[in-house]
């Protein structure tokens, strides 16, 4: 028997065993036993079909605090909205206003409206296909799709709440809250134009997938210098939550063996994904409050040279010069030729021979008696310190 269809059929029995012992089902708890539905909507309409002929629904975001904990109405027990943390006129919280005067659907509704949508596209299809046949039908297929479009604006906005409810989980991710709404907002978009209201489940569980799919990809492609693929991205949000539950476990950090252990991934897998999630630091950026000094300003340049080793050079350097001085002229001029004392470049004995027009064994001859003086013990004294 193969491996995969085990593994999956494990995978839904646990998650089935989870619905029965909470009551419920949310996205998440689908996401974490199904990684692929969460890159792959034919698969998700998939499971939540066969989770439907179960009786079993799975929460919209909106929905789950209610459903887990009906107990938690009051205010102390909830927590505080967005639009109570943010200014009353800022353009997010006008937004939020507005949103929140836009009745939620019920299940029958949502279906009635892609009833609606669905009777327009094909009106629309007609239209442009065949066209009609006197201007009586012509009218009857705009007003169906007028009819399609106005359902298609409602549902929409109808839903505008999950799409926040989602946004607020991502915020924190290098991207502004209003772009994480509007990127939710084009996948809820995308969600209307694939929605299939025959396979019995509801648009707003549908629609939490694209939801996540947009807002997951505009973090990926725009959260971070260097882009990780959305894979990656959804690897780094399994590890972090797995991180943090194991904090509140241990009442400790855990380490990577522990990590790696809970995920049921290699060690190195793990160490891998965590340094992919490092995010790279600007040498401009401050170093304190007052931006005083910048952070380049304390990383060593390893292609300089260290001050002690600049200060031996100098002292060595003088030395040499003092030294150099003593000899006749020419001697000390073919040394510093040879030895790049000049200007840093060393030169062969026919160069430094065409410099001073001698031949190039004479050169060597000069070399010779010029070392044989510098090696007088009254001068190597001198340069022992530095050897």
């Amino acid at each position: 028997m193969p491996t995969r269809p085990s593994r999956q059929q494990n995978a839904l029995e646990l998650l089935l065993e989870k619905a029965g012992a909470q009551g419920y089902l949310s996205m998440d708890d689908i996401f974490e036993s199904f990684p692929d539905a969460a890159r792959d909507s034919g698969r998700l309409s998939a499971l939540l079909a066969s989770l439907k002929r179960r009786g079993i629904d799975a929460l919209d975001p909106d929905d789950d605090d209610a459903s887990r904990n009906p107990a938690a109405d009051s205010a102390s027990d909830r927590p505080r909205p967005v639009e109570d943390v943010i200014s009353s006129e800022d353009p997010i919280s006008i937004y939020l206003k507005e949103m929140s005067h836009v009745p939620l659907l019920c299940m029958e509704e949502e279906f009635a409206l892609a009833v609606r949508i669905e009777e327009g596209r094909a009106a629309r299809t007609r239209l442009e296909r065949r066209g009609p046949r006197n201007v009586k039908e012509r009218r009857a297929l705009e007003a169906l799709i007028a009819d399609g479009q106005d359902a298609r604006d409602r549902l929409i906005k109808s839903n505008t709440r999950l799409v926040v409810s989602i946004a607020k989980r991502y915020m924190g991710n290098g991207i502004a809250f209003l772009d994480l709404i509007q990127e939710g907002n084009l996948g809820l978009m995308k969600a209307v134009e694939k929605y299939d209201y025959h396979r019995g489940f509801r648009f707003s569980t549908y629609a939490t997938w694209w939801i996540r799919q947009s807002i997951t990809r505009a973090i990926a492609d725009q959260s971070r210098t260097i882009r990780l693929p959305v894979h990656m991205a959804d690897r780094l949000r399994v590890l972090f939550k797995k991180q943090r539950e194991l904090e509140q476990t241990l009442g400790r950090q855990p380490t990577i063996e522990e990590l790696a252990a809970a995920l049921d991934l290699p060690v190195r897998k793990v160490q891998w994904t965590l340094k992919v999630s490092w995010q790279p630091l600007s040498l401009e950026s401050p170093v304190n409050d007052e931006e005083e000094a910048e952070f380049g300003q304390f990383i060593e340049d390893e292609s300089a040279t260290a001050p002690m080793q600049s200060a031996y050079l100098s002292m060595l350097r003088s030395k040499l010069s003092k030294l150099l001085d003593e000899l006749p002229l020419r001697e000390a001029q073919v040394l510093r030729w040879r030895f790049g004392l000049n200007d840093g470049n060393e030169y062969t004995l026919e160069e430094v021979g065409q410099k001073f027009g001698l031949t190039r064994e004479r050169i060597r001859q000069i070399e010779s008696n010029a070392l044989r003086h510098l090696r007088h013990p009254r001068k190597t004294r001198e340069l022992k310190e530095y050897l």
